[in-house]
């Protein structure tokens, strides 16, 4: 399958014009779509490691959560996603998909874990001069 696909970051006046002369120039029918950036790899790893951390030191109603269940409580819980009853009991969140989060969200998403394993005493083994990375 051939991927016509372009991507330019608008981050000086080149960017810009070459994003511009590629919109001008793409085949009829096309879509150019603007979106602010989304989450970085090295903030995925931090929150990763911040979930981690929870994950071993926090039980959450008398039980232990994985890694990945945590991030579905705070995502679901920043982005007030939907809970709706399981096809065999229980409930399931909906959507809380951290890979197409912008810049701002992830942020939201990592202060949220802080806060939150600093409320419960969480030990962070990220080292100090890595908890500052940006989203």
């Amino acid at each position: 399958m051939n991927d016509d696909r372009q991507l330019y970051r608008l981050v000086h006046l080149t960017a810009r014009q070459l994003a511009s002369r590629a919109c001008i120039n793409a085949p009829h029918g096309y879509v150019c779509e603007i979106r602010p950036r989304t989450r970085s790899l090295e903030a995925n790893a931090k929150m990763w490691a911040l979930l981690a951390d929870v994950a071993r030191q926090v039980h959450w109603h008398g039980e232990r959560l994985t890694a990945e269940e945590w991030k579905d409580v705070f995502t679901a819980g920043l982005k007030k996603q939907k809970v709706v009853p399981g096809i065999d009991g229980g409930f399931v969140v909906i959507g809380a998909r951290t890979r197409a989060m912008t810049v701002r969200e992830m942020s939201d998403v990592i202060e949220l874990i802080y806060a939150f394993g600093v409320e419960h005493g969480v030990k962070w083994s990220a080292p100090a001069w890595d908890m500052g990375a940006s989203a």
